[in-house]
């Protein structure tokens, strides 16, 4: 046995080994790249294998070249040397290469040091897989054993490409079922729904290797996609625009109702914020509907680094993803709708019950009043708690605001005991103070008694007259005063000791209620000041 089959048989006993030591595809890649090179004498071995669409060779491992090009630089099936060593399945050698006219520089590699060039193809049972080459910078000619022994390597190494490709696929399979029940778990676990779309967005980029991945719900009342939660995402992709559906990649799939996977998002002209991508490194992108009951509700996006075409499987999975997303949204609102409508019943029920205590209290007033008079105070009553009730079902459950709320109470009264011959304005002012519906309600009756007891009593046979109301938060302290312009309080009065109903009512609310304090004096007229003390604690605020 010559010197020189010797050291390939052992060149093919070290390859066998290092495919043998390896189980996942990048490692036997790296083994083989490194390995080949060294038993070879080259200064470089690279391995391009197909992506999934057939139409590109993408580098996937090598030694000599620039690693920032793995995954990165790519040939046309059939360009370049290599391309032609891998679409021709025959080998290719060149000495010279860039002066052969199939040579293709790619400025990824860095390979402008790099002068001979032979490639072999990486066939599997007849299907091309893709191509070896090795490289040096010296010019060298390629013996016909050189080309032997890198087609055998080739041909073992296609063989342990195919297996780790299975491994890897298996360890895929596993990680995306174990992803898929870890998304099952999460959505039925006792989280708030912006925590559940937060490690929905994490475990598909996760999976699916991408950069970035956002949920975008469509807005009922504007129709445009609103970021629901997103992983990966830097500012100028959390601040840029909002895309109307039918707008854009991602508009597009809320309005079809159909997943879109583009290449390269730069090239495509559907895509409309190509500078946010330029700025945030975003390329190829995934973007699937998100259904219930055949109604899009938004959208899940994928996004990679780096041009890439998705495969059938990455969009079924991700379509997967998306659906079990619907599906927690929807059980969310669900849960949701079921709270309000519980909340709901509950404060319809104390408000009838509040309206049955003043009614009670009417009827055991004793005081002589006539029918209209008993319906119109009642009203005014009803009234100024449905004024709470129409401010909740716009804001939702939110704090209300009270000056807002004062308004419509005073519009109420104003209308409801208008006097024939007399004049009478009502205004309100001061701050934008926030509280909850059960100070409000409280607040809103007892306004509206005290406006009830003006428009009665305080004017007498004037022609016009004029009440104000002033809101102020001091010191944590809500204040709010209510004085007209009338006859004034007559001398040592005492709004407890008479059997004015109405300020009874006021003096219950404020005290009991709210905890407060009122007080009456004689300043141009009458002025009610009603103070409650820590309401800041309790949920107001300044807008």
């Amino acid at each position: 046995m010559t010197t020189q089959k010797a050291a390939e048989i052992s060149a093919l006993r070290a390859i066998s080994r290092a495919i043998g030591e390896a189980l996942d595809l990048d490692t036997t890649l790296h083994l083989i790249t490194k390995t080949t090179a060294k038993v070879m004498g080259m200064d470089s071995c690279s391995i391009y294998l197909l992506d999934p669409s057939g139409e590109y060779l993408v580098l996937k491992a090598t030694t000599g070249l620039a690693e920032g090009a793995i995954g990165r630089a790519r040939l046309r099936f059939g360009e370049g040397l290599t391309g032609w060593a891998a679409k021709e399945g025959e080998p290719v050698a060149s000495s010279d290469a860039a002066r052969d006219p199939r040579f293709v520089y790619l400025p990824e590699t860095r390979e402008y040091n790099f002068r001979s060039l032979a490639a072999v193809p990486l066939v599997t049972a007849g299907r091309v897989l893709g191509a070896v080459n090795v490289q040096t910078t010296a010019r060298h000619e390629y013996s016909n054993n050189e080309m032997e022994l890198l087609g055998v390597i080739a041909d073992l190494a296609a063989g342990a490409i195919e297996k780790a490709t299975l491994y890897d696929n298996m360890r895929r399979q596993i990680m995306e079922l174990s992803t898929l029940a870890e998304v099952s778990e999460t959505i039925t676990s006792p989280l708030y729904l912006e925590e559940i779309l937060r490690l929905i967005v994490e475990m598909a980029a996760r999976m699916l290797a991408t950069k970035t991945a956002s949920l975008m719900l469509i807005d009922e009342d504007t129709g445009e996609l609103v970021t629901a939660a997103a992983h990966g995402a830097r500012e100028a992709y959390l601040k840029r625009r909002r895309l109307k559906v039918g707008e854009g990649i991602a508009g597009l799939v809320a309005k079809d109702g159909k997943p879109i996977a583009v290449p390269d998002v730069l090239t495509d002209s559907r895509f409309v914020t190509k500078e946010v991508a330029q700025q945030e490194g975003l390329r190829a992108l995934l973007s699937v509907p998100l259904v219930v009951r055949d109604k899009v509700i938004g959208v899940f996006n994928c996004y990679k680094d780096r041009p890439y075409r998705f495969a059938d499987a990455e969009v079924k999975l991700l379509t997967t993803l998306a659906n079990q997303t619907a599906l927690a949204i929807e059980n969310a609102n669900l849960v949701v709708r079921s709270a309000i409508i519980r909340e709901m019943h509950h404060r319809v029920k104390n408000n009838l019950q509040t309206v049955a205590m003043l009614l009670r209290l009417q009827l055991r007033n004793g005081r002589e009043v006539s029918g209209r008079e008993v319906l119109s105070e009642t009203i005014n009553r009803v009234l100024s708690i449905a004024a709470v009730h129409e401010i909740l079902s716009v804001e939702g459950f939110r704090l209300i605001n009270l000056r807002q709320l004062l308004d419509r109470v005073t519009q109420n009264v104003t209308q409801t005991m208008a006097q024939p011959g007399r004049a009478l304005t009502v205004s309100v002012t001061g701050d934008d103070i926030y509280l909850n519906s059960q100070q409000a309600t409280s607040l809103a009756l007892a306004v509206n008694e005290l406006l009830q007891n003006a428009v009665e009593h305080a004017f007498g046979d004037r022609p016009e007259g004029h009440v104000e109301i002033r809101l102020a938060q001091r010191e944590g302290a809500l204040v709010l005063q209510v004085q007209d312009n009338g006859t004034g309080l007559p001398d040592n009065f005492d709004p407890m000791a008479g059997d004015d109903l109405g300020l009874k009512i006021v003096h219950a609310l404020v005290s009991e209620d709210l905890g407060g304090s009122l007080t009456f004096t004689n300043e141009t007229g009458t002025m009610v000041t009603i103070t409650i003390p820590n309401i800041s604690a309790s949920g107001a605020g300044r807008q």
